[in-house]
């Protein structure tokens, strides 16, 4: 695979994961929104501890579906042979870790670093969703006084 398709495909596939990755987001808005009134007839902490865990459930789901898509991906293209190589490698690639005890050919490099990138802008799109989140889920007796 040359350079051009390498940047055209990386760019393709972290696109698609982008759209997983904001559905996802979306569902959980849809779905912490179902369970909120019904949480209102517990204690504070319960609501807390239940919205925080939902959305960090449909996170991590997120997140695992991507590294599944970009292995599933690689397999395809003929980068790895078998399915542990690839889902290792895409998870250590998609988390940043990048052990480097497993590389992929030359033809695929640029592509398989697509898979950092798209790691690096959903944990960071995931971590704003749980800072949101849990700001508006903090009681304003703990965000201390306003200015």
């Amino acid at each position: 695979m040359g350079q051009i398709d390498q940047l055209f495909w990386g760019s393709i596939v972290l696109g698609v994961c982008a759209v997983i990755h904001v559905g996802m987001l979306t569902v959980a808005i849809g779905l912490l929104e179902r369970i909120a009134q019904p949480l209102h007839l517990h204690r504070r902490s319960v609501q807390v501890a239940v919205m925080v865990l939902v959305a960090f459930a449909m996170i991590v789901l997120s997140h695992t579906i991507q590294v599944w898509f970009w292995a599933g991906i690689m397999i395809y293209m003929d980068a790895f042979v078998f399915w542990f190589d690839s889902l290792y490698f895409a998870l250590v690639t998609y988390t940043t870790v990048g052990y480097g005890d497993i590389v992929l050919p030359i033809e695929f490099r640029v592509f398989g670093a697509f898979g950092g990138v798209t790691g690096i802008l959903c944990f960071g799109i995931s971590t704003a969703f749980l800072v949101s989140l849990i700001g508006r889920l903090l009681p304003r007796s703990l965000m201390g006084p306003r200015d």
